[in-house]
This record gives structure tokens, C-alpha cells and sequence, in this order.
């Protein structure tokens, strides 16, 4: 008895399902979505989750800047204040990014488990190659000058180093590493690559023969560098010379150290950045800028490492933006004042300009054209997000006269409710 009854049920839910109202329904509420995905469109992200130098980029030829949102890539014109987008297909946060050497194509890396290292075109914003030979996370990518290969470092736990020809979408070299890594630089004839972390500073080198053999991954080659009495430090940025400087190889150390390796891999010199903690570098041939705490960016020569100057601060913490009505109390100076720390700075040597992201989550794109004179440095474009997280979001509506419209109001912990949109 109880056989059939449940034969009976099944059966009028099959007869159920079949039935005309329901299938109408289920049509309407796939158009319905369809709909809205056709309407909904990502104007503006307001915030940025760069964790340091890593993920923030700069397209040598436009100026274009790149930096992760969660996990969506946004793509910054610092002088039309224009946003583009590129939306991860997979939903997972993007933790570190880079543009190729001729700006078409930007590299991201993301977190989770088994993660993808995946190029985009520029312009599309789609994606165009992707490697899942990560398993915990990716730390960092960097293309080669050339631009023919990428390099992704794994997360600690991950302990892989990978160098891959994305266009035929293959590993051609790979190696393990036990050190947490937190920076890459490859040098300006593609021949090596450096990475930089926790008591490691480490140079790879790439056989060119044996990497164009596509059809197997060969063994990288790597050799520590010689940090003598500093082996004990935090490297938490490196960056290969330029120009004149080409055989050289710049890092910084959290404790507040720039320092400078020759071409025998040898710790040369190295001078004191003065200051409580250092986080990131960018060198350009005439120019290195060293990120600090305070709010402090110095400048340095990458020939002899004599300090130039000093950039200017960005707001000092817990200005209050809405009560300001002139652009210059933002700057205005006070002897007690704290200001965030810089996590991240990339030049853009086209246009002279130094981006610059600090750690209450503010970005700030400085004119340095003129470093003679440190007070010319102008301020060409500045954005202040939620220094925390975003706990509540309001919609107020407004009724004019002859406009019907509305405000976004965002709140966020530990800062006061900002006015973002209309």
C-alpha cells in the first residue's frame, strides 16, 4: 500500500511538472533574468584590494592603470577618470596582475583552491589563455620584455615556481620554492628572473634552448643570492635595473633598506631608507621610488643610490572629506598628523606619473616630472575608498521637480558613511 502510494505522489509530480502553467513560468523566469543581465552593467568600483606592489600595474604605453577589486580587474584612465573592467570568470578574488610589454594582454593570478593564471586582451577585456598548475594560490606574475613567457610563483604552501609559454598555453620550466615569496622582476633581455620574500632572494635563469622545446618541462635553474650579514631579512619587493643599470638588481627590505646586487648575484651596497618600514620599489632608468610608512615615498639615483627627494603625502588619517572646502586643506600640514602607509607604487615612464596605493585603501596618481623641485609635484588624480569593510549599503530616493533620481550611501567599519553616486 505504501508502494503505491509513493508511485501515486511521483507520478502527479511528474504530471505536474509537465503541465503547461509551469513551463510558462519557467520561460518567464529565464527571460526575466535575461533581462536583467542585459541591463545590469558595472559602471564604477569604489575601492581597491591591491595587498602591495604585486598588484598594481601600469601600461608603459597609455598610462593605463590596473589593479584587482575583489574579483574584478579595473582598468584606470588617472586623466579621464574612466573605468573599464574585466570580470573573473570564476569568482575568485585576484590577488596579483601584470601588463605585457606592449600593453595588449594583462596577466592576473588569483587565490583558492586550484587556481588559474589567465591573460586577458586589453581591449576586449576576454580572456585568452589559462594555466591551472598552481594548487593553493598565486603570489605573483610578471611577463617576460620579450614577452613571450610569464612567470608565476605559488603561494608558500603551493612552493612553485612556473615559467610558461602562455600563447602555446605550456609549462617550459618549473621548480620548487620553500620561501614565502612576495615579488618577481625579470630582467631587460629576458634572460633570468628574480623573486623575493622572506629570507630569499633568488635568481632563475632561463636556457632558451631547451625551453623551445615545447613538449616537455624542463628543471629551471636557480641560485640564491649572496646576502651576507642581511640574510636574515624580509625582501618584500624586487625590481631588475634598467637601462645603464641593466646588470643590476634593486630590493627592498621591510626593515627599511634599499639595496643594490651586482651581476655575481653579490649583495653591493645598500643604504638606510630611514624610516620605521619599507613595503615596495619602482625603478625606471634615472629613478628609483622606495614606499614607506607615514605616507613616505623617497626617491633615489639607480646609479650610485644618492636620495633625490621626498614626494608629497597624501591625506593625513581621519581627515574628515566633507568638511574640506578647498583642495589644499587635504594637504594641509599639522605636527601630530599620522598619514597611511604606501603599499604599492608603479612610474609610468611616458607621461612622468607615479601611482601610488596606500594602506587605508586610497590611490593617488602624482605628476613627477619635475623631481628638482619636490614641491611641483602635482596631484593629477586622487581616490579615497572605505579604509575597511563594507558593512551596509542604502538607497535614499530623491523627488525633484522635473528629475526623479537617488543617492547610494555606503557604510563602512570603522569610517564615517560617504555619498558615493546619484
Amino acid at each position: 500500500m505504501t508502494a503505491e502510494r509513493s508511485g501515486t505522489i511521483r507520478s502527479r509530480i511528474k504530471n505536474l511538472l509537465r503541465s503547461p502553467s509551469i513551463k510558462l513560468r519557467r520561460s518567464g523566469t529565464a527571460r526575466h533574468k535575461e533581462d536583467l543581465s542585459g541591463k545590469v552593467t558595472l559602471e564604477k568600483a569604489l575601492g581597491i584590494t591591491a595587498p602591495g606592489n604585486r598588484a598594481l600595474a601600469c601600461d608603459p604605453r597609455t598610462g593605463l592603470l590596473a589593479y584587482p577589486a575583489g574579483c574584478v580587474v579595473v582598468l584606470l584612465n588617472p586623466r579621464k577618470n574612466k573605468q573599464h573592467h574585466i570580470f573573473n570568470s570564476s569568482r575568485k578574488a585576484i590577488t596579483t596582475l601584470a601588463f605585457s610589454p606592449d600593453g595588449k594582454y594583462v596577466v592576473t593570478g588569483e587565490s583558492g583552491h586550484m587556481p588559474a593564471v589567465r591573460v586577458w586582451d586589453v581591449s576586449e577585456r576576454l580572456q585568452v589563455s589559462e594555466l591551472q598548475e598552481h594548487k593553493y594560490g598565486v603570489a605573483c606574475v610578471a611577463f617576460s620584455p620579450n614577452g613571450k613567457y610569464i612567470v608565476s610563483v605559488g603561494y608558500q604552501h603551493d612552493m612553485m615556481v612556473n615559467v610558461w609559454n602562455w600563447k602555446k598555453n605550456v609549462v617550459v620550466a618549473a621548480n620548487k620554492v620553500s620561501s614565502k615569496v612576495t615579488a618577481v622582476s625579470f630582467s631587460d633581455d629576458s634572460s633570468y628572473f628574480v623573486t623575493a620574500g622572506n629570507r630569499h632572494v633568488k635568481f632563475w635563469y632561463l636556457d632558451h634552448a631547451k625551453t623551445s622545446k615545447v613538449n616537455a618541462t624542463v628543471p629551471l635553474l636557480g641560485r640564491s643570492g649572496l646576502l651576507g650579514e642581511l640574510r636574515n631579512n624580509f625582501f618584500s619587493d624586487v625590481a631588475c635595473g634598467r637601462g645603464r643599470q641593466a646588470s643590476s638588481t634593486f630590493c627592498i627590505t621591510s626593515s627599511g633598506l634599499l639595496c643594490e646586487f651586482n651581476d655575481r648575484r653579490l649583495l653591493d651596497k645598500w643604504v638606510e631608507l630611514r624610516t620605521s618600514q619599507a613595503t615596495c620599489l619602482s625603478v625606471t632608468d634615472e629613478l628609483i621610488f622606495c614606499g614607506c610608512s607615514d605616507g613616505t615615498v623617497r626617491a633615489f639615483s639607480p646609479v650610485n643610490l644618492h636620495f633625490l627627494c621626498n614626494l608629497p603625502r597624501p591625506h593625513y588619517l581621519g581627515a574628515d572629506i566633507a568638511s574640506m572646502v578647498d583642495a589644499s586643506q587635504l594637504f594641509s600640514c599639522r605636527s601630530e598628523a599620522r598619514y597611511p602607509d604606501t603599499v604599492a607604487v608603479t612610474y609610468d615612464p611616458t607621461n612622468r606619473w607615479l601611482s601610488c596605493v596606500y594602506n587605508d585603501h586610497s590611490v593617488y596618481v602624482w605628476d613627477v616630472r619635475d623631481l628638482r623641485d619636490p614641491r611641483r609635484a602635482g596631484k593629477l588624480y586622487s581616490a579615497l575608498y572605505h579604509s575597511s569593510c563594507v558593512w551596509s549599503v542604502e538607497h535614499h530616493c530623491c523627488w525633484g521637480q522635473h528629475r526623479e533620481g537617488g543617492v547610494i550611501r555606503l557604510r563602512g567599519a570603522a569610517d564615517r558613511p560617504e555619498q558615493v553616486g546619484h
